[in-house]
């Protein structure tokens, strides 16, 4: 297949924030080696906006997740999928969901297929078993003849935030994460004590998340009023431009943090037992990571320190 062929390409990617963050080498990787063809990202609605602001995609869709109870949204996708005529599919996102989007289209028969279903045919490739998972897609698509097109720029990644940027010098904190995961989340009156001690070092503090992370940020703000309250304020590409400027930015295994570290800014991640650091911790220039099996035996003092601040 020639790279330059105006071909239709299929990237799927339908996870968290976090693992879709992961693949923005991959999706970079994907569009210099077919500079020339269609490609069509399919996920879900909370990336449609990044997805659409980026250099990688000509369309979005974003009904990569039906329900399974759905049957009729799962035969309209079934029928946009089959009349769409891609060239080849990069399955990232390797579930049941895109085994059967691989039946849909032709299994064997259909597109050159890269993915983990069996029979496809640009199946995973052997890696060493603590390859994070940005090396895993990589040698991953090298195996499809797909190469690393360099360094990733994501200056595109950027919005106006004079209106919520703290004055001076200021510290984002992510105390949020999955309200199903409640084991990755640091006790929000651990960032309550943080926050206090950067505080006192004449750091301002905001407080970075979604309305779900809400209750966690009331008790950081109950216990310090001058927090700002950023939960819902903060668009991808604010927070990226947040991150940039920010002294540093701690946060727990959640999305925020994975954005804050692939944007180069000095990133602390918080890991319980649930997190395997060595294929999920964030990465970046500037990220670090500190572990606890219990989120609750990471004492404040210990990630004051980890910071390193001035």
């Amino acid at each position: 297949m020639s790279a330059q062929a105006k071909d239709r390409i299929l990237v799927i990617k339908l996870g968290s924030l976090g693992d879709f963050i992961q693949a923005f080498e991959a999706f970079r990787d994907i569009r210099a080696h077919h500079a020339a063809a269609d490609i069509v990202l399919l996920t879900t609605p909370p990336f449609a906006g990044l997805a659409k602001g980026s250099p990688w995609f000509d369309e979005v869709w974003t009904d990569g997740r039906p329900r399974w109870t759905q049957v009729s949204v799962w035969a309209r996708l079934a029928a946009r999928l089959r009349r769409s005529d891609f060239t080849r599919v990069y399955d990232l996102q390797f579930n049941r969901r895109t085994t059967i989007m691989y039946r849909v289209v032709g299994g064997r028969r259909g597109p050159p297929w890269l993915g983990k279903t069996p029979g496809c045919a640009f199946p995973e490739p052997t890696y060493p078993a603590q390859t994070d998972n940005v090396g895993r897609l990589r040698a991953h698509l090298q195996s499809a003849g797909t190469p690393s097109a360099g360094p990733l720029d994501l200056s595109w990644l950027s919005a106006d935030v004079a209106d919520i940027r703290p004055s001076g010098r200021f510290v984002l904190l992510a105390p949020g994460c999955s309200a199903h995961r409640p084991r990755k989340r640091w006790p929000p009156e651990n960032y309550a004590a943080l926050g206090m001690k950067l505080a006192s070092r004449h750091y301002s503090v905001a407080l970075v998340g979604t309305k779900v992370d809400q209750d966690a940020i009331d008790v950081i703000r109950a216990k310090l009023p001058q927090a700002l309250d950023l939960a819902g304020r903060t668009d991808f590409f604010k927070l990226a431009s947040l991150a940039r400027v920010a002294d540093a930015f701690v946060g727990n295994d959640t999305g925020p943090t994975f954005l804050a570290a692939k944007v180069g800014a000095p990133t602390l991640t918080l890991m319980s037992v649930e997190t395997d650091e060595l294929r999920m911790a964030p990465r970046g220039a500037a990220a670090r990571w500190i572990k606890r099996d219990n989120l609750a035996d990471l004492s404040v003092e210990e990630v004051e320190a980890a910071l390193n601040l001035p």
